[in-house]
């Protein structure tokens, strides 16, 4: 066994564990900041399980990011008890569920709606399912914009406001912790329950890719036709593909709804799935190291940019705007990176070529 990779993991473990701690000495948007980075991971390793792994293009993964924002925020906002009256009459303190709770509603729910968007997609391959669930993720998005009538469900474009912050263990993360020689604030201790929530994906994703089914998924990605012909169930794998895929979205919105305070349709347009299938082809399909990579730097990459495109602007004495200048650069960014690492920044080993060794032996 090596020795150096207990010796890399404990370093890793100790610099992700005092990041934020260093991070909230800047500034509380830093952490802010890291704090983003982790559920665009999370998004990104949800999206690697239908992409990666499965090979199913799909461009409205968002829509599960929706579902699991907007049942926390019903569930934990006034909104159901201040539009019924019967749910007030139920529930006259408010709708206040724990995080044991939200998590798997969020999670089931999310994986519901990934299964009813696979089903009828099960034929479908490349543009075409690319078109369809591209297409699916803008419906939910106009669903929330507009089922605020005849009955007010989703409030509309006003979105849902005044939601309650995560507690664990009976604290609120939205109170600071003061430890005498340090004080932890709201974004870092958000920051904890994301990367714990991370590093558990992790783990199942990386259980799943070594798994059967794991196995059966990169056979269904390289050649669906002879995979059906060794007695995989495609349609099974595919479904579960979706379904799987979805929860983790749905498990990221609970925790951005948590986390923003307030969630409307304007945060999950086209773009946002357009960013998640970047992060995860930039940093490389279907390898987790990789994937991760991706995220941070395009969640992270367009703060950090903003202290480079405001310079620019005022060399042009104000005539480029920031944000499209910002846009700009994160483009010829990406640009760059795909033109010189085609297969992602850190792709997966490629196990099949044949080492030179072993050419022309029998």
């Amino acid at each position: 066994m090596n020795k150096a990779k207990p010796a890399a993991y404990v370093l890793w473990a100790i610099g992700l564990l005092l990041l934020p701690l260093l991070l909230q000495s800047v500034g509380n948007a830093w952490v802010r900041i890291a704090d983003m980075a982790l559920l665009y991971v999370l998004l990104a390793l949800g999206l690697n399980i239908v992409v990666g792994y499965a090979g199913l293009l799909d461009l409205g993964f968002v829509a599960f990011f929706a579902v699991g924002a907007y049942i926390f925020g019903l569930l934990a906002s006034p909104h159901l008890t201040d539009t019924f009256p019967w749910i007030a009459a139920m529930f006259p303190n408010g709708l206040h569920m724990p995080l044991w709770a939200v998590i798997p509603i969020g999670a089931g729910l999310a994986g519901l709606f990934g299964v009813l968007l696979g089903a009828p997609t099960l034929k479908l391959r490349g543009d075409y399912l690319a078109i369809v669930t591209l297409g699916f993720g803008e419906i939910v998005r106009v669903f929330m914009n507009n089922l605020d009538s005849p009955v007010n469900i989703t409030n509309g474009p006003k979105g849902l406001g005044a939601i309650d912050p995560m507690t664990v263990m009976g604290h609120p993360l939205s109170q600071k912790i003061n430890l005498g020689f340090i004080e932890i604030p709201s974004v870092t201790q958000y920051y904890y329950l994301f990367l714990a929530l991370v590093l558990v994906s992790v783990l199942i994703c990386y259980r799943l890719q070594t798994s059967r089914i794991g196995r059966a998924w990169m056979a269904i990605r390289e050649d669906e036709i002879a995979a059906k012909a060794m007695g995989i169930n495609t349609r099974n794998l595919k479904l579960m593909a979706f379904g799987m895929g979805a929860t983790f979205g749905g498990v990221a919105g609970v925790m951005f709804a948590s986390f923003q305070g307030f969630v409307s349709p304007e945060s999950f347009s086209l773009m946002e799935s357009v960013m998640i299938v970047a992060m995860v082809v930039l940093g490389g399909l279907g390898h987790l190291p990789g994937v991760i990579l991706g995220a941070v730097l395009l969640s992270a990459l367009p703060e950090v940019l903003r202290y480079v495109a405001g310079p620019l602007q005022a060399m042009t004495d104000g005539r480029l705007d920031a944000a499209i200048l910002r846009q700009l650069l994160i483009a010829l960014a990406m640009i760059v990176i795909m033109l010189w690492r085609p297969r992602g920044l850190w792709p997966a080993p490629d196990h099949s070529k044949v080492l030179p060794s072993s050419q022309g032996k029998p």
